[in-house]
């Protein structure tokens, strides 16, 4: 395969900075691969010959990231950059780490450890060289997924591999090797070793595909999905009603998060989690409460794999909100309630995306051409100003304790919460003097 590389300048220096101190180097794995296959990689990671002291002596800001396996980040002033040492790893003890590591001034040795034989490659800018031991190349053109020498020993030795191999699957749109697929299953108790955090980044990475799907699927088939996402597998089989669903609840979420927005983290995960409550709520084919059981469910599973508390929020939201049904029967007041129940204006963009892509999942003779009418109605009231939540109104709980003469309790807040629900069926009412009357009346 040709190779061009739009090399990054500060990648371009590193590189020429080794090598005038005598050092070999080379760009490696994505950078390299993304290359080939005609990609701007969004990482450039440098492998030489340098000792990890030697490569910190030449660069004014050096970073020992990972020191102990030979990396040293650099900070210029176009990025941060990954050095790493040639190396040669001893036995794996944790499943993720080797006990202990050799440096050395072979490229070939430093290749033959790495996971997948498209990340194996190695690329010389200066020479237009390139070092393709395990056939990585030829892995490109078959798209194909295939570890480094024998899958079995490549997987016993860091349980986050098996995962890497689904996530590199949908990034890149390949398949897996059927031998690099078979050693899975053997791999699982080296992959339940792998900390929460890695599972974390890989899902994240997977999502940002074009069709997270592909990769969820391996990882269905190969036994990962009940290690990282029980709560999804969990879905497999359970029956929709036909008329409108063509694909079990495990399908119809893998086809909502394709269809979401690539770019947008909380709708894909919105949509491939929303219906996470249907199988313990299903009752025939009905589902009833699925959406707040599903929200409960999201809430545990996106806390034990250490999302922040934001983006929790946010997807737990959507989750709870997916199931709302309008009609243009809806009285301006139900939409401003709609508004609030699903928490604000802010979140009406990311649940339409949602609701969406859930159809788009479904039979295509469902459409979504009431969301237009619905968003208008919406622009509508926010044009008026009406009071949308209690922040809105013309009075606060001060006022309410001051005309009453009650202190701070639950008092203020049922007050606050009644006068809103009035505001909500009459706008007008939201004006100080009226708003001041009312709450006389609660003496």
């Amino acid at each position: 395969m040709k190779i061009t590389v739009n090399i990054k300048t500060g990648a371009e220096t590193i590189i020429k900075t080794l090598k005038l101190a005598g050092f070999q180097a080379y760009l490696v794995g994505g950078c390299v691969r993304d290359s080939l296959l005609g990609k701007t990689p969004i990482e450039w990671d440098i492998t030489t010959s340098a000792r990890p002291e030697e490569v910190s002596r030449l660069f004014k800001k050096a970073i020992p990231t990972g020191i102990e396996y030979g990396t040293v980040t650099i900070l210029l002033t176009d990025g941060q950059y990954e050095v790493t040492t040639f190396r040669s790893d001893e036995k794996y003890v944790d499943g993720r780490h080797p006990a202990n590591v050799h440096f050395t001034t072979d490229i070939h040795a430093d290749l033959a450890r790495r996971d997948f034989t498209v990340n194996a490659i190695a690329y010389d800018p200066a020479t237009d060289q390139l070092i393709d031991d395990h056939a990585g190349q030829t892995d490109l053109k078959k798209k194909l997924i295939r570890t480094v020498g024998a899958a079995t020993a490549r997987f016993s030795e860091d349980g986050l591999r098996p995962v890497r191999a689904c996530r590199f699957a949908a990034q890149l749109g390949f398949e897996i090797d059927n031998a690099t697929l078979a050693a899975i299953p053997g791999s699982l108790a080296t992959v339940k070793k792998v900390s929460v955090e890695r599972f974390h980044d890989e899902l994240i990475k997977m999502l940002a595909a074009a069709k997270p799907s592909i990769g969820l699927e391996y990882m269905r088939r190969s036994g990962l999905l009940e290690i990282v996402l029980p709560e999804l597998n969990a879905c497999v089989g359970v029956e929709q009603p036909p008329e409108f669903h063509p694909h079990d609840v495990y399908w119809h979420s893998l086809y909502s998060c394709d269809a979401a927005p690539q770019d947008n983290l909380t709708v894909r995960l919105a949509a491939l989690f929303h219906d996470l409550g249907k199988p313990a709520c299903k009752e025939g084919f009905t589902f009833y409460n699925h959406d707040k059981v599903g929200a409960e469910i999201t809430e545990r599973l996106m806390r034990r794999l250490k999302f922040s508390n934001d983006e929790t929020g946010r997807v737990v939201n959507l989750v709870a909100s997916h199931m709302f049904d309008y009609s243009a029967k809806w009285s301006d007041a139900a939409v401003r309630r709609f508004i609030r129940r699903i928490g604000g204006v802010g979140n009406v963009p990311n649940l339409f995306l949602l609701r969406q892509a859930d159809v788009q999942a479904m039979r295509q003779n469902i459409g979504t051409d009431y969301l237009v009418e619905l968003q208008a109605r919406i622009d509508r009231i926010i044009a008026d100003e009406n009071a949308l939540h209690v922040k809105n109104l013309k009075v606060n709980g001060q006022d309410i304790m001051r005309t009453l003469g009650i202190p701070p309790g639950p008092k203020v807040g049922q007050v606050l919460n009644d006068l809103l629900e009035k505001v909500l069926d009459e706008p007008n009412l939201n004006e100080r003097e009226t708003l001041l009357k009312l709450i006389r009346s609660y003496a």
